[in-house]
């Protein structure tokens, strides 16, 4: 394998394991996500998450439930907005908008099913 190549160029899509499907198309719906396919009623449901997608796989079987696996970050323009969206809607994200050392302004929240997610932007310089 030629190490200095860039064959991996960006996440095309992520896809989530969820237990109750309308619970989660309404969740995300709720912070700005675009569906796209799918629904409350559906197996597997695609929303736009900028130029990428978020997939939702209904597996009540295997859903996290608040497992820790890791978290997905996505860029937004405006962090406070959807912060203020998430608890208008009666979602608790676990931290308050906050700017980080590592150059972003970001807060974490919890989906339905356990998925820790971040949203964040870059910091002005």
């Amino acid at each position: 394998m030629n190490a200095t190549s860039e064959s991996v160029r960006s996440i095309n899509a992520v896809t989530l394991l969820t237990a109750d499907m309308a619970a989660a198309v309404d969740f995300y719906g709720t912070l700005g996500f675009q569906l796209l396919a799918g629904g409350p009623d559906a197996a597997f449901t695609t929303f736009r998450a900028g130029d990428s997608f978020l997939n939702l796989q209904l597996d009540p079987a295997h859903a996290p439930i608040n497992d820790i696996w890791g978290r997905v970050i996505f860029w937004v323009e405006d962090v406070d907005a959807v912060y203020e969206r998430a608890r208008a809607s009666g979602f608790e994200p676990s931290t308050e908008p906050a700017d980080a050392t590592w150059g972003e302004r970001y807060f974490h929240i919890k989906d339905r099913d356990g998925h820790e997610l971040s949203f964040a932007r870059p910091l002005e310089r």
